[in-house]
């Protein structure tokens, strides 16, 4: 969630010599470290921290430049670089999640504006989150993590049935499902998990009107909130939740090993919509249920809807910028290591899906190459990838709109009230 600015022309060719032109595309920017100095970068804590110092120290090891790496606890990692990047001590570098949160970087012309041609290392539907205005302000650095349905393979054997591709085939699924006492979909509900309900909300819009309609709100016309495709969206929420899609006790689960996780791998529910770390919370709580019997598929298509079937939403990738603080050639030569071989192989040995375009060729040594291939097509062959909406709009319009589609979930609002409420958050 986070954005960036500045212009960085880097002549990403097979020269020896790497060429970084600065232009600044916000309010401010010159550099303040030499060209070759060194580079302070953040990055948040997390498994792949080793494959990053790795990649850290062979740089250093170069005789290109410094970069010293800080790793920092997820916990307060916004606010912490929110109030770095507004004092002199701001980092050259930083980890983000890309989208809305990079914008107000990009204003104040903290960021830099990379050079396009990098863009060619990468999918091109997960670099969408990493511009603002149009403009290169990041790049991938980490894996993808689409949202997608996965299903207990047994409870639909036993069902006689198969994952929906249509909507219509979802709908009837409810009805088999509810009939047997098997919670149709897995939902978590309860108040911190409004962002598993965003999903839906999500991909209903998309198929029925296609991503441009997110695009237009992303960008600022608040006004899209009264086209017909929302208030659709929340009159399919509603009749699924009045015909029993998501059982009954959906506003006291948990997300996750206890909760919406465990009643999919005990058959308690046959299906559940989330991002592809659910892979990893199922191995880590079922790991012959993994083995044996879950299953993945994209969400169905809408009838009659504008969308295609293979856009995808979810988090892209998680992303790095460079700020004007920067040393403007070290930090170019830095950001090559991240669609290297190496740091790529690295990234897939830790079960990350990177989405740099030599990923595909070494998806083989995952720890599952079959689910690793699925993610990387899905991401690849997308005609859009839209970013989760409460990253996108930040946390001042995201956090109010995860009340309001929870509300709509609970069934405190009606599906005008829901879009009544929404176009109300920004005035």
């Amino acid at each position: 969630m986070n954005r960036v600015s500045r212009r960085w022309f880097l002549t990403a060719t097979a020269a020896t010599t790497l060429s970084v032109t600065v232009a600044g595309c916000g309010s401010s920017g010159s550099s303040t470290s030499s060209p070759t100095g060194n580079v302070d970068f953040w990055t948040l804590q997390d498994p792949t921290n080793s494959v990053q110092k790795t990649a850290v120290d062979s740089f250093n090891s170069a005789g290109k430049g410094k970069v010293s790496m800080t790793v920092i606890a997820t916990d307060g990692y916004k606010d912490k670089l929110r109030t770095a990047m507004g004092s002199a001590k701001m980092p050259g570098m930083f980890f983000s999640w890309g989208g809305g949160s990079l914008d107000d970087y990009v204003k104040a012309g903290k960021l830099v504006e990379l050079d396009g041609m990098l863009g060619t290392h990468f999918l091109p539907s997960a670099l969408a989150a990493g511009k603002v205005d149009n403009k290169l302000v990041a790049i991938p650095c980490r894996g993808t993590q689409p949202v997608f349905l996965f299903y207990n393979k047994k409870v639909f054997a036993d069902a006689g049935v198969e994952p929906p591709k249509t909507y219509a085939e979802l709908q009837n699924l409810v009805k088999v499902f509810k009939g047997k006492g098997i919670t149709p979909f897995a939902l978590a509900g309860n108040a911190s998990s409004s962002w598993t309900e965003l999903m839906w909300v999500e991909y209903l819009v998309d198929r029925l009107a296609g991503p441009v309609l997110f695009e237009k709100i992303q960008n600022g016309d608040w006004s899209q909130w009264g086209d017909p495709a929302v208030l659709k969206t929340a009159q399919m929420i509603k009749e699924l939740v009045d015909g029993g899609a998501f059982g009954k006790n959906y506003g006291s689960v948990n997300y996750g090993a206890g909760g919406t996780s465990t009643l999919l791998n005990k058959g308690k529910a046959a299906m559940v919509l989330m991002g592809s770390w659910e892979y990893a919370v199922q191995q880590g709580e079922a790991p012959d249920f993994v083995k044996n019997d879950l299953g993945y598929v994209a969400f169905p298509s809408v009838e009659g809807g504008k969308g295609d079937v293979g856009n995808v939403v979810g988090n892209p990738t998680n992303y790095l910028s460079v700020t004007t603080a920067a040393a403007k050639d070290t930090a170019a030569e830095f950001l090559k290591t991240t669609y290297s071989d190496s740091y790529v192989q690295g990234l897939i040995e830790k079960g990350e899906v990177p989405v740099t375009s030599n990923a595909e060729k070494l998806l083989a040594k995952a720890p599952d190459p079959a689910y690793a291939k699925f993610q990387y097509d899905m991401v690849a062959k997308a005609p859009s990838f839209t970013q989760s909406w409460d990253q996108a709009l930040g946390l001042t319009l995201g956090t109010p709109l995860l009340t309001e589609i929870q509300k709509l979930f609970n069934g405190q609002s009606s599906p005008e009230q829901f879009v009544s409420a929404v176009q109300a958050i920004k005035k």
